[in-house]
């Protein structure tokens, strides 16, 4: 065999590949084949997921955490179809190669398969999202199995689920004791049910290492240790804008003090005069 025609068989890798097209489900089967580890980073804009996408990353999350870093709630619990579906198409618009996954809202889902079908196509037809992320295990197969039967990729979410937070009693580590046979249960479950990926928070790092050995289809770990196919962070915790980011959180740049020390010096130079000189002038 030609080195040109071996080199157009080989697999491109997920993180950092060329952008000659979006990246799909078959591709994030093939890298959990191939046992290749990939990030995903939420984005809400397009500026942001042009940064992103540039950088190589494979998969964008237009988390329900838009609620709290976005639009300032104490949770997720408030943010609505209407709220994120502008917010995705600002990131799919951004980009050029990621995946964009759009979180189902709580509360556009859980009634009934025809709601979850009804929200999940919008968020596919006017914001242009390439998959769905829903919470929950066995209790939402229906709602898989219909989006899936629908051609709608769907991922899954299991241990702390945000939008249940209420019923956890706050932000608790999932999957101890006998609740982790539960969550692998689930984790099967949704498997079979046609979902292409699970993500795991704040679980055991040994139960996360079991589910995803258990599993033909990628987990994504967020506070889930490292064995997890994939890992996920809000990229205003790993950027260093949230004032008090989650233990499961590294920080990679101070932005906040940075984005601080920028406007200060901007607003020295507008109380001084230094701002604009001739070169930012027009004559």
């Amino acid at each position: 065999m030609s080195s040109v025609s071996s080199m157009s068989s080989s697999p491109t890798m997920l993180y950092g590949g060329k952008a000659g097209r979006r990246v799909t489900v078959r591709d994030i089967s093939a890298a959990k084949e191939r046992g290749e580890r990939w990030p995903m980073v939420t984005a809400y804009d397009a500026m942001t997921a042009r940064v992103f996408d540039e950088a190589g990353i494979p998969v964008m999350l237009v988390g329900d955490s838009a609620a709290m870093v976005v639009y300032g709630y104490d949770s997720t619990l408030p943010v609505s179809v209407d709220d994120l579906i502008p917010l995705t198409a600002a990131v799919v618009r951004g980009s050029s190669r990621a995946m964009v996954v759009a979180d189902l809202p709580f509360g556009s889902y859980q009634s009934s398969p025809q709601q979850a079908l009804e929200s999940a196509a919008r968020f596919m037809k006017e914001a242009g999202a390439h998959a769905v992320k829903l919470e929950g295990g066995r209790r939402v197969l229906p709602q898989v199995e219909a989006l899936v039967s629908a051609g709608i990729p769907v991922m899954g979410h299991l241990g702390l689920t945000p939008q249940s937070v209420n019923v956890f009693g706050g932000y608790r580590v999932q999957g101890r004791g006998q609740s982790g046979d539960e969550l692998m249960a689930d984790a099967k479950a949704l498997e079979h049910a046609g979902a292409f990926a699970v993500v795991l928070e704040c679980v055991p790092a040994d139960l996360a290492d079991r589910v995803t050995a258990a599993l033909s289809v990628p987990t994504i770990g967020i506070g889930a240790g490292p064995a997890c196919d994939a890992q996920v962070l809000v990229w205003q915790d790993l950027m260093g804008l949230t004032p008090h980011p989650a233990k499961f959180v590294k920080k990679y740049f101070d932005l906040a003090t940075e984005m601080n020390h920028a406007v200060r010096a901007f607003a020295d130079e507008v109380v001084s005069g230094a701002f604009p000189t001739p070169e930012h002038t027009y004559r």
